[in-house]
């Protein structure tokens, strides 16, 4: 019988915060399969996480995904611990091309809707970012900010040489 492989420790936790497309968050998984990021879901979500309806949105990267679930926002505080988490809000005026991404950081995100609760990013001001946008522009899609998220994250572990791109143009991660 063969052993299973250990999985390396996420590059960064992507936390959502009451998601409500399962589209979205099924896009977002992907990313976080592709990119060694875990992926932690906040309730209350706007659709079914069972095995049945992953298999029928044809979500066959789910069984590879570090998912996790809370039952709230401080039930994920808790448990998942964040030693650095960045807030990601159009309400900031900080860039996250500004911010120091480091392995193992968290990034949240709030619902397509509404985005986070104004309670969140009061609580954490001095961790909000952004993505630069032209004037009175509304938002991006959630799985393409979380995708631009994880990749500006990859980008600035290569730069330190925290990971690195083999020859075959896949992730070599430490």
């Amino acid at each position: 019988m063969s052993e299973i492989a250990p999985r390396p420790s996420p590059l960064f936790h992507i936390a959502l915060h009451q998601p409500e497309i399962p589209n979205n968050t099924g896009n977002i998984g992907r990313t976080c399969v592709a990119c060694a990021c875990s992926l932690h879901l906040i309730h209350p979500l706007g659709f079914d996480l069972s095995e049945k309806a992953c298999r029928r949105a044809g979500l066959d990267y789910w069984p590879r995904l570090d998912v996790h679930e809370h039952a709230c926002f401080d039930a994920y505080l808790q448990r998942a611990a964040p030693a650095r988490l960045w807030v990601f809000t159009t309400k900031a005026p900080r860039s996250v091309f500004d911010a120091d991404l480091r392995r193992g950081d968290h990034l949240l995100f709030g619902r397509e809707t509404a985005g986070l609760p104004r309670d969140i990013l009061d609580r954490f001001s001095d961790r909000c970012v952004s993505f630069p946008m032209v004037r009175n522009e509304r938002s991006l899609n959630l799985a393409t900010a979380v995708c631009a998220a994880a990749y500006e994250g990859v980008r600035q572990l290569r730069a330190r040489g925290d990971v690195e791109i083999g020859a075959d143009g896949r992730l070599q991660i430490h």
